[in-house]
């Protein structure tokens, strides 16, 4: 996702946001690094900025919190 969000609100700079990712939907080079794996999670900060890729949803989450920061689910 390279669009980014503007979600208008201040304060929620701690907020971040996890979602599932179609691997077919990244950039060849990372398909090819990824062997096979059909999707991954990424989390997203407030203005829609992708911070990480990550194995699976609870990495995801953990990832956010050891970062003091509060994951959120997207779908």
């Amino acid at each position: 996702m390279n669009t980014k969000f503007d979600f208008g609100e201040e304060g929620l700079e701690r907020i971040v946001y996890v979602r599932s990712v179609a691997v077919q939907d990244l950039p060849e080079e990372l398909q090819a690094e990824l062997g096979g794996l059909d999707h991954l999670y990424a989390v997203h900060d407030s203005s829609g900025e992708r911070l990480a890729l990550v194995k699976d949803r609870k990495l995801a989450f953990a990832l956010a919190r050891q970062n003091d920061l509060a994951p959120v689910s997207v779908h």
